[in-house]
């Protein structure tokens, strides 16, 4: 079973969605047969690679006082429940695409998971610029990848076009916000879903042999 997860860094929603996904993945007899690919999808690619305001200002902007601050509770609340700290107020929106790119060398070198997980802690929890190439060698080097490969990478065009070619086809599918799933190259399905709806999701495309051929 091939699963395809389109995911910003930007989304708090997309770090919920990954610590259930991976804890529905865990409950599967057959975990060894799924291969899970993360692609790229930008919310804001007209965003400042500056940090601004913050997560949680913006919020409260948007939505106003009130609803913005149940909001951002609501948030904090089911982050905490998956075990995640979720610091809105430290997370300051920044252009994402670089850090894509880099999710996409990782990804060649077998750690996309890894790097994913570590860039949204590093944006979420400890509130870092997720646009800054200091903070993104000092991330791909704590997962494992070269620190002069990820700055030559960076500061090049590599996997400008694998970047660009994951936003052309969440698009061409109908993906118009994250997390969201593709199984086995079907519908788009919410990321955001129950532990338990999600594993009995995967159990049932198993069992029904779609997933039975994967990379």
């Amino acid at each position: 079973m091939n699963i395809d997860i389109y995911a910003d860094i930007l989304c708090p929603w997309c770090y919920i969605g990954k610590r259930r996904l991976s804890a529905a993945l865990a409950l599967l007899d057959r975990r060894d047969e799924v291969c899970v690919t993360w692609r790229s999808f930008e919310l804001s690619p007209d965003q400042s690679r500056t940090p601004g305001p913050s997560a949680a200002e913006e919020i409260l902007e948007w939505r106003g006082k009130q609803e913005g601050a149940a909001r951002i509770e609501r948030i904090r609340t089911l982050g905490a429940a998956e075990g995640l700290e979720l610091n809105l107020h430290l997370a300051r929106p920044v252009n994402t695409f670089d850090a894509h790119r880099l999710v996409h060398l990782a990804a060649a070198n077998g750690l996309a998971d890894a790097m994913m997980e570590r860039l949204l802690h590093a944006y979420h929890t400890e509130g870092l610029s997720v646009a800054d190439l200091a903070v993104l060698i000092r991330l791909g080097t704590q997962v494992g990848l070269a620190g002069d490969k990820v700055r030559a990478t960076l500061e090049a065009d590599e996997f400008t076009v694998e970047t660009r070619r994951d936003e052309q086809g969440a698009s061409a599918l109908g993906v118009t916000g994250v997390p969201t799933l593709i199984i086995d190259g079907g519908q788009p399905l919410p990321g955001i879903q129950s532990l338990e709806d999600l594993a009995r999701l995967f159990a049932a495309r198993l069992a029904d042999g779609r997933g039975a051929e994967h990379d």
